[in-house]
């Protein structure tokens, strides 16, 4: 059985990844993956916004890189992507980005409840003393949800990210994960099985079981992420990934080339 392709991965660009992308797609190369896609944090308007992410001025360099990768690395599958964050507001910015480039898939991501928190930053765990856990989970899962609806991603990224490290609400949350995957369904947008939350104090892959079976009731296809920030997390953990996937129903994960969908069997 072939591995399926890993659509999440970072490079130093984004100031907090290290190697290269031709290092990544060697260590897919000898894992036996036969596709991979990066997906670094896209740019700003603003290059001060925050510092976890490239400057406008460097895409053009990052799409060099990873054209170096494929040229490099012709059995291997190379998509070129961007992981963009979906903030009210900035719809235009994430338009102009898409024509920019012939990007393969955009994966959207929310990691800001507000313009000044981004609720997985460590530097910023402070915050969530100040506020009701399930408060954080609804404004980020209102928020997942308009990213969702709005049509301009192919994939949405870990779709329970508040749970990196480990705070949790007592409530249920069961009705903001069904709002927001039927937005999910009726855009035809994909989420993924991104297995860096093993590796955060949640030990848990994103999205969560229980938000897995939700969204395979309603038909919300998946795609795989490593969410590597080094060359060494290319594919960790899919073995898990995977039978989380089949243990909740799904037999088949997408691949995008030129933001168009195929579907792939396991």
């Amino acid at each position: 059985m072939s591995l399926p392709a890993d659509y999440h991965m970072h490079t130093p660009l984004c100031r907090h990844a290290a190697g290269e992308p031709v290092d990544y797609a060697r260590h897919a190369v000898e894992l036996g993956l036969t596709e991979i896609g990066f997906s670094d944090h896209s740019p700003m308007r603003q290059d001060d916004f925050d510092e976890w992410r490239m400057y406008f001025s460097q895409l053009d360099e990052y799409v060099a890189k990873v054209r170096l990768a494929q040229k490099t690395f012709p059995q291997l599958t190379i998509r070129l992507a961007l992981e963009v964050d979906y903030l009210p507001g900035h719809e235009g910015w994430i338009r102009e980005l898409a024509a920019r480039h012939p990007w393969d898939y955009f994966i959207g991501s929310v990691h800001y409840i507000s313009d000044s928190w981004d609720i997985d930053n460590p530097a910023k765990l402070s915050e969530w003393k100040k506020r009701d856990a399930f408060e954080v989970w609804q404004s980020y899962f209102d928020r997942l949800t308009l990213a969702a609806e709005s049509k301009l991603f192919e994939i949405i990224g870990h779709a329970d990210l508040p749970k990196k490290f480990g705070i949790r609400p007592a409530q249920d949350c069961k009705p903001l994960y069904e709002k927001f995957l039927a937005a999910a369904a009726k855009s035809n947008c994909a989420i993924e099985l991104n297995t860096a939350g093993l590796r955060k104090d949640c030990k848990e892959i994103y999205p969560s079981r229980e938000l897995l079976q939700i969204a395979f009731q309603k038909n919300v296809p998946i795609t795989f992420g490593s969410d590597a920030h080094a060359p060494g997390e290319v594919g960790l953990n899919f073995a898990e990934a995977i039978q989380l996937a089949r243990d909740t129903g799904y037999q088949t994960w997408l691949s995008f080339q030129q933001r168009q969908r195929t579907v792939n069997k396991f």
